[in-house]
């Protein structure tokens, strides 16, 4: 567990107290005077502390009195009640996709970030890997998943800041709209980012076939979000089981056909 954020750090971000320590991520949060604070400093996308909420709740970045979104390395971002729901039931993939359409619409005037074409992480790697900006020669145990995948690839539309890691990052309480956390940024179609979500279900989550037709999404955004999964792990060292993470994007592109 990280230590308490320091009185000073509080004082910037205008809060004050003990606050508690937040369960979940890598235990190093705090809940303090109504903000969540992180001892890291991420990358923020400008504006999005400005967006409306109009159908969803967003935890966005918060500012220093100074105008800054850390201090003394820490950063903080607004509070939002709610728990992740039970994804067994098909009807959460909906409220999540709806969820993630209404901040799309929110966000959708919102520039290129500069930082998105700087990353170098697995998911970044593998998110370009996925749209072909990026040669990658894929691991004998998904290389054929990958050939059916890129058979079904199409056009999505315009791209535009997207949250591409919706899944597990929207929750939900009583009688409030529902609360988007932890933003991936990226710059692709606002289709994309829902095909991840359906990527996620068919292949973590036990979903079916017919929750294509239930959310709305279409076969090329999943095709292409179960690419980016897959790139993403074929660049990870750390794999458990690789054949264990084949079996499963195998069987999510044949649920969609593939």
């Amino acid at each position: 567990m990280s230590g308490h954020p320091p009185d000073a750090v509080l004082r910037d971000f205008g809060v004050e107290g003990i606050g508690r320590a937040l369960d979940g991520g890598r235990g190093t949060s705090w809940l303090v005077g109504g903000l969540v604070f992180k001892p890291e400093v991420p990358a923020v996308v400008d504006g999005l502390d400005q967006v409306r909420e109009l159908g969803f709740r967003l935890a966005a970045p918060c500012r220093t009195r100074d105008g800054a979104f850390d201090s003394q390395g820490w950063s903080a971002t607004k509070w939002v009640v709610g728990a992740e729901p039970d994804y067994s039931r098909a009807e959460i993939w909906r409220d999540i996709i709806v969820a993630g359409r209404a901040f799309h619409r929110a966000v959708a005037g919102i520039t290129r970030p500069g930082f998105v074409d700087a990353r170098q992480d697995w998911w970044a790697r593998g998110d370009r890997a996925a749209w072909g900006e990026r040669d990658v020669e894929f691991r004998a145990e998904f290389a054929g998943v990958a050939v059916r995948l890129r058979k079904a690839l199409g056009p999505l539309g315009e791209p535009q800041l997207v949250h591409a890691d919706l899944t597990q990052n929207v929750l939900f309480a009583p009688g409030l709209a529902p609360a988007i956390i932890d933003l991936s940024p990226y710059w692709r179609p606002s289709a994309y980012a829902e095909g991840v979500v359906v990527a996620d279900a068919l292949c973590w989550h036990g979903a079916d076939a017919s929750l294509l037709d239930l959310v709305g999404v279409s076969v090329p955004a999943v095709a292409r979000a179960l690419l980016f999964r897959m790139a993403t792990t074929n660049e990870r060292d750390d794999l458990p089981d690789v054949r264990d993470e084949a079996r499963r994007y195998a069987m999510a592109a044949a649920a969609i056909g593939l």
